[in-house]
């Protein structure tokens, strides 16, 4: 079947009413990091509604699951769908419509978390029951995974690819409806510098572990770190290897009782390119701290790598970018642009077994007060993710 018959086809069963009620839904159940159950049920309800097979509540973690199903068309390749229920906490300062209302205001539909990534998954689910209808010749499944996690551990991602074979993933994190070939990914250290302790009235005993900490950030927010990369890849996520000292945790907690400190913690978050190892970073760091003991010849710390996310890149080439290349020419009628994101995707934790690409509705700024996304938005996005997946169960590609 030709491209241009099959997204005819796919695309006069696409109900873009259905896709935007759904949103609303979606954006009416809180899904905060770590209460992510009560989202899951709706999905999978919907799922069950929709006749989809081997729907379920897949266990992750304690009352926070994944919502699974699909929808099969006999042999051929697995297509999976897949993004994150959980959302981070609301913002204040919501004045337009209130966060989990899913209010319909002008055309855009507002929502705490819509684009990070509540419209997506309604997307998700409104494309797979369009392939169905289309009644194309198709032959494969099409699969929706809603995982919890994402900004925890990914372990709702790494569970349902652990249970699960895919030849193709879609990933709908917020891209604005533009084809993300990866993005970077995330290491933590933890750099603790010593001190020693006293009583505040015993000052000159004290090496203040903050007071060296702060030598310390000063030259972390300096750094400027650009190791060597490929051209696609800085073309692609910039020149500069992004640190920042995010986090400090130094003294006694306010309340109880106070003396000066000898240890300071700095969670240093930091945003590598693929291609950029730990030890590039390490080594970056080692040279900030370095810096910071000819501010202080007192300086002492200590650095724990705590937490590494790799970072993701998809090749152009690939088949499953190429077949949502061919989608969004298919519906918007113009060549696509591949692009990166700077943010980290579930695809951390797989994407190195999984083909993946990434796109989806709504773009910065996100978790901002009155957070919105336009209709069109969530009905080309729709459009696309259909076409895609009738595009790659085809029989004759």
């Amino acid at each position: 079947m030709k491209s241009s018959y099959v997204a005819e086809q796919v695309l006069a069963a696409v109900d873009t009413q259905r896709a935007v009620e759904l949103t609303q839904k979606v954006c009416r159940v809180p899904s905060i990091l770590g209460t992510e159950g009560e989202l899951a049920e709706l999905l999978v309800g919907v799922m069950r509604e929709s006749d989809f097979s081997e729907v379920e509540l897949q266990p992750v973690l304690p009352n926070r699951p994944n919502a699974i199903g699909e929808i099969s068309f006999g042999d051929g390749p697995r297509v999976v769908m897949t993004g994150h229920m959980d959302t981070k906490p609301v913002s204040i300062g919501w004045s337009l419509a209130e966060p989990f209302s899913g209010d319909l205001i002008d055309g855009r539909v507002y929502g705490h978390g819509i684009m990070d990534m509540k419209a997506a998954l309604a997307c998700q689910i409104t494309a797979i029951e369009a392939v169905r209808s289309s009644g194309l010749d198709l032959g494969g499944t099409v699969a929706m995974a809603a995982v919890s996690d994402h900004m925890g551990d990914q372990t709702g991602s790494i569970r349902y690819f652990e249970d699960h074979q895919a030849d193709m993933c879609v990933l709908g994190e917020l891209s604005d409806n533009e084809i993300f070939l990866g993005h970077r990914g995330r290491y933590y250290f933890d750099i603790t510098t010593q001190g020693r302790s006293a009583h505040t009235c015993h000052k000159h005993l004290a090496i203040n572990a903050n007071t060296l900490a702060a030598q310390a950030i000063i030259e972390l927010d300096l750094s400027r770190l650009e190791p060597e990369l490929d051209a696609q890849t800085t073309a692609l996520f910039g020149s500069e290897t992004m640190m920042a000292p995010g986090r400090v945790y130094g003294g006694l907690a306010p309340g109880g009782p106070s003396m000066i400190p000898d240890e300071c913690v700095i969670r240093v978050d930091c945003r590598p390119q693929p291609g950029v190892s730990v030890e590039t970073v390490r080594a970056e760091i080692n040279r900030c701290l370095d810096k910071a003991r000819e501010r202080d010849s007192r300086f002492q710390a200590k650095v724990d790598l705590v937490d590494v996310k790799d970072p993701y890149l998809a090749d152009p080439e690939s088949p499953v970018v190429q077949t949502m290349a061919e989608a969004v020419r298919q519906v918007r009628g113009v060549e696509p642009e591949f692009m990166a994101a700077g943010w980290l995707g579930d695809t951390s934790s797989f994407g190195s077994n999984v083909p993946t690409v990434i796109f989806g509705p709504g773009g910065e700024p996100v978790y901002c007060p009155n957070e919105n996304l336009s209709v069109s938005d969530i009905e080309e996005a729709t459009r696309v993710y259909a076409v895609f997946a009738a595009l790659a169960l085809t029989n004759d590609r």
